[in-house]
């Protein structure tokens, strides 16, 4: 009896069929998933570890010492458009030794650096680098899947993941040998992990806008219409993102106050937020396969702004819960760019639509975290809460101008490159 057909393609994708391809397993796809973890956790460090550093750099309030970081963050964004050029026309896999040993080589700077402007300086410079991962490695892990989903999510994961390794390593870094270490400890793990995918990852024969393409390019309307409703919603979801993981840190010290005030312990709660929160990831990247994607993506955002203002005025354990659940659909909601990117577009060129994507919605949301300290100093956590559900509701109606339908299937024009 034959094997039963995969279920139909519901996410609003042009559908072709299946041709085989190289496909990126074992030990590269665990590296391009390690890979995923350093770059989160090196961008949020600095977040965990600014008290210390304000402390040391003789800042009276880690609210003055936030703004330095945002040139990371603007950089982030801004570099991914050339990264993602560089990654379709010289080569995913060059782009990602660049990465593996930028990321390493900047963390070296920052922990060497003795004043605010000089910690700015090296934190944009890591923010370049970090901006090589999400255009380059993402299409490089999805390009030959059948099933895009679960290999996002699975990929989020590992990212947030790195998100709850960075509360937690810094806080016991920092506690125990000070914020440098928690710098130059990631950094070595970085350095270790190119040297790894410099020997496993196989040498590209061709850069990806060289092959053939895999399938058919939908109207330029309809690609212009789903680029647009993407750069809103990323947009909004990078502030929300940048928002919440640079200041949760803070939230729960100030809303936690009663319960602890041990760096360390605070840290280990705010890992405990990314990891629980992290396994939505894996969740959503199943349902993706399987359900209309325009529904979920909608629910799963619009359900962020009941529990924003539910968060507003609660304290404690219960501020604690909330945290957990809104963070749970603020990752929850991630997956959906990249899940789009891939049923749209075609491989010979998802590195630069990435790039174009992040270049907007993450130069812009670097605002955020120039934003996030002298919003909090002038008007509290109270009202950053209310905001984020303002952001996210914005978002929510962004996302009904997706295509609600497939535009039909689509045949190959090309063998597989």
């Amino acid at each position: 009896m034959p094997p039963p057909p995969p279920p139909p393609d519901t996410t609003g994708a042009a559908a072709v069929p299946h041709v085989a391809h190289a496909s990126h397993t074992g030990a590269v796809a665990i590296l391009l998933n390690v890979a995923h973890a350093i770059d989160h956790l090196m961008l949020l460090v600095f977040a965990t570890a600014v008290g210390a550093i304000a402390t040391d750099f003789g800042v009276s309030r880690w609210e003055d010492l936030m703004p330095y970081a945002a040139g990371a963050f603007a950089l982030f964004g801004l570099a991914s458009l050339p990264a993602g050029r560089l990654g379709d026309h010289w080569g995913r896999r060059a782009m990602m030794l660049v990465f593996f040993f930028g990321i390493g080589a900047s963390s070296f700077l920052v922990a060497m650096t003795r004043s605010p402007w000089q910690l700015a300086a090296a934190l944009t410079l890591m923010g370049a680098f970090a901006a090589i991962y999400h255009p380059v490695a993402i299409p490089m892990l999805v390009q030959s899947t059948d099933r895009p989903g679960r290999v996002i999510g699975v990929n989020g994961l590992a990212g947030n993941l790195g998100i709850a390794f960075a509360a937690l390593s810094t806080g016991l870094l920092v506690k125990y040998l000070g914020w440098r270490a928690a710098f130059v400890v990631p950094g070595l793990v970085s350095v270790a992990c190119g040297v790894a995918f410099a020997l496993v990852a196989p040498k590209e024969t061709a850069p990806p806008s060289k092959r053939a393409p895999r399938m058919v390019d939908l109207p330029a309307a309809t690609i212009a219409r789903v680029v647009l409703v993407l750069t809103l919603t990323s947009t909004c979801s990078g502030l929300v993102f940048n928002f919440t993981t640079n200041g949760n840190g803070e939230l729960l010290r100030e809303r936690l106050a009663s319960i602890t005030a041990d760096p360390a312990a605070i840290g280990m709660l705010l890992a405990g937020v990314y990891v629980v929160a992290s396994l939505s990831q894996l969740v959503v990247g199943w349902l993706i396969d399987r359900y209309p994607m325009k529904k979920l993506y909608l629910g799963i955002v619009a359900m962020q702004v009941p529990l924003f203002l539910l968060a507003v005025h609660a304290e404690g354990w219960a501020l604690y819960a909330l945290a957990i659940a809104f963070m749970a659909f603020v990752f929850g909601a991630i997956p959906f760019t990249d899940a789009v990117i891939v049923r749209y577009v075609d491989d010979r060129m998802r590195s630069r639509v990435t790039g174009m994507r992040f270049t907007i919605a993450f130069g812009i949301s670097a605002l955020a975290v120039w934003l996030l300290g002298p919003l909090v100093k002038a008007s509290g956590f109270s009202f950053l809460l209310a905001l984020l559900a303002a952001i996210a509701a914005c978002s929510a109606l962004a996302i009904l101008g997706l295509p609600a339908q497939a535009p039909g299937a689509a045949r190959a024009r090309g063998p597989a490159g």
